[in-house]
């Protein structure tokens, strides 16, 4: 006669139970690792679509709207904390996933004067050093080991402002178990993203900030914010996927602030620094002429980065001076030198393209807004 099922019960626990504890172990680790693993390195498409639908946030609907055109609002995100204005009209906010992920949204230039201040406030000063911001408030900063990396001092005024901000939001989505952050700027924003971005890991290599946080940058539509020898080093940090620069080849915007190279720009090993020894070599004819040519190419791109310290740093300082009293200008570093900075996604402005955005001459941000951005960012495929 057979046995009844109950029978078998607990002679098929016995047997199965390794098995089932060790599937339910497998379950939970891949669970862990599901969770630990948020942000993933490379160009995402669609991630760098959802931020500039929270970057749109920060603007009023005439920054954002063009004809019938409308940005989406984002679905995966929900706003935590919006920030008052600061410094030079600078602004940003905060968002969180429920994969809590943060984002660090930070706001690009409006209509208002001050704002373009800040841009035009464009001498280098040394990539590491101090600003004195208030009485009570100095900003240290360490955004790159070289000390011939430079960066524009505009926009490190703007970071100084947003960091101090910035840093106890951090703190407070950290205690909660939050230690992926997307780094989000549009156009200025994107220059700021940059130099917060550097300052933020130089803070974990300090270890004033846990070095298990994550960050991510999209710098997108951004300017030139500094020059090669910052550029190599900010390059090193997002190496791997962290960091990327998005370009509308159309948009005039990412090819300033102007670029002067001098002599002194180059490494320390070059070409041209023992050149009079060999000019000095040559017969006397050869001697005069390579003497003059060489001064004729030496001297014009000395005196044009003096005139772009005296006009865009001591003027343009005393200016920002008056808007906010207590900053005091710091030495300025003796380059010019911007380059573009970052890993680059380019967005190649087609012929189709143009027919939906033409040249203007009157609406000179006509490539530079989001719209523009999200319209070639659809037909991306790499």
């Amino acid at each position: 006669m057979q046995k009844p099922l109950a029978s078998f019960r607990p002679c098929l626990i016995r047997h199965y139970y390794p098995v089932v504890v060790f599937m339910l172990g497998v379950l939970a680790a891949q669970s862990v690792f599901s969770q630990a693993v948020k942000l993933k390195p490379g160009f995402d498409k669609d991630e760098y679509k959802e931020l500039m639908y929270i970057h749109s946030s920060l603007y009023d609907t005439s920054m954002t709207r063009r004809g019938t055109f409308r940005i989406p609002r984002p679905t995966k995100f929900d706003s935590v904390y919006s920030s008052p204005v600061m410094g030079l009209d600078n602004r940003w906010g905060l968002w969180k996933n429920k994969s809590s992920i943060g984002v660090i949204n930070l706001r690009g230039t409006t209509m208002n004067a001050v704002g373009w201040l800040e841009n035009f406030y464009a001498a280098m000063v040394p990539a590491r050093g101090e600003l004195q911001i208030t009485k009570d408030y100095t900003f240290k900063y360490h955004l790159a080991d070289n000390p011939k990396a430079a960066v524009h001092i505009g926009w490190l005024l703007g970071t100084a402002y947003l960091a101090r901000d910035i840093l106890p939001k951090i703190d407070s989505l950290y205690k909660t178990g939050v230690k992926d952050f997307l780094i989000m700027g549009h156009s200025q924003g994107g220059a700021l993203g940059y130099l917060l971005t550097a300052h933020l890991y130089s803070l974990q290599k300090q270890g004033a900030l846990p070095k298990d946080i994550r960050f991510k940058t999209y710098a997108s539509a951004a300017p030139k914010v500094g020059n090669t020898y910052f550029a190599y080093e900010y390059e090193h940090l997002v190496d791997g996927g962290w960091g990327y620069n998005v370009i509308n080849s159309a948009d005039w915007v990412p090819e300033v602030p102007f670029s002067v190279q001098t002599l002194a720009d180059f490494n320390n090993t070059n070409p041209f620094k023992n050149i009079d020894g060999i000019i000095r070599k040559q017969k006397l004819i050869a001697r005069i002429g390579m003497r003059h040519a060489y001064k004729g190419l030496r001297k014009p791109s000395e005196k044009a980065q003096r005139n772009y310290e005296k006009y865009l740093g001591q003027y343009a300082g005393k200016i920002v001076s008056k808007n906010l009293p207590e900053y005091q200008s710091p030495a300025f570093y003796k380059s010019s030198n911007y380059v573009r900075t970052g890993p680059t996604v380019v967005l190649l402005a087609t012929d189709g393209y143009y027919k939906q955005f033409e040249d203007s001459d009157k609406n000179v941000f006509i490539h530079h807004g989001l719209q523009p951005y999200l319209h070639l960012i659809e037909q991306y495929n790499y």
